[in-house]
């Protein structure tokens, strides 16, 4: 796929990896509209980026920015959705477990609601986690999470032929969730990382360009790739 003069909707495209993703797809030509809950987080954008306001968990709201954009080409998804339980499975608030899931209701709402208004030759892109492949100590909630979008990714891949649907996998990525820059932060990317052949955190952009890759190779798809600086061989 040539992006030049494509047309994507970014959920979650407004920080960190979602956002890098939504700058590039704009530096590449297309026209982006990048949606979140809180749009004003993305600050000054540029030409070719719009911002929109909106829930993945709202199909309500779904439905109607889908029908405002119909025809669109490229739909990418980083929306966390919500809560993100971790520490040992039977010590775990259940509640919480459950609510961990509400990333996976929102790839399937946007994915639900997005396809059919999405052109014939479509791009989706899903973000799951490296836990997925490679479950760490104290992380079972977000392993169970992302092999669950991998899973529906692969399922669904022949369903929505020949559009194409994938999955970009990071590893630690430094990201708004782990706040501004610190020792505390430095310090703790340190320990998330120290068994990782890549002995640092990945960049919002470097997990990005492993969006674009997806969205641009046309003999990809039900596939993951993994950008995790060898979380997952570590």
């Amino acid at each position: 796929m040539n992006i030049t003069g494509k047309k994507a909707i970014v959920f979650g495209g407004t920080s960190g990896i979602g956002l890098a993703t939504s700058l590039m797809l704009a530096a590449g030509g297309a026209t982006v509209f990048a949606v979140s809950r809180n749009p004003e987080k993305a600050g000054n954008v540029p030409a070719g980026i719009t911002l929109e306001k909106g829930d993945v968990l709202d199909p309500k709201v779904l439905q109607e920015i889908f029908e405002k954009h119909t025809g669109f080409d490229i739909l990418v998804s980083a929306a966390t959705g919500g809560g993100r339980a971790v520490g040992p499975f039977l010590e775990m608030d259940m509640d919480g477990y459950q609510a961990s899931f509400d990333k996976l209701w929102g790839y399937t709402n946007v994915v639900r609601y997005g396809t059919p208004h999405m052109s014939k030759q479509a791009s989706i892109v899903l973000v799951s986690g490296a836990p997925a492949r490679k479950c760490k100590p104290g992380q079972i909630a977000l392993s169970s999470v992302g092999g669950a979008v991998e899973a529906f990714v692969r399922g669904l891949a022949p369903e929505i032929a020949p559009r194409r649907i994938n999955v970009m996998s990071p590893g630690s990525i430094a990201t708004p969730m782990f706040g501004e820059n610190s020792p505390e932060r430095d310090a703790l990317f340190e320990k998330m990382t120290a068994d990782n052949l890549i002995k640092r955190v990945g960049t919002p952009e470097e997990a990005a360009k492993g969006i674009l890759f997806l969205i641009e190779n046309d003999f990809v798809t039900g596939t993951t790739i993994d950008v995790d600086g060898g979380w997952i061989l570590s």
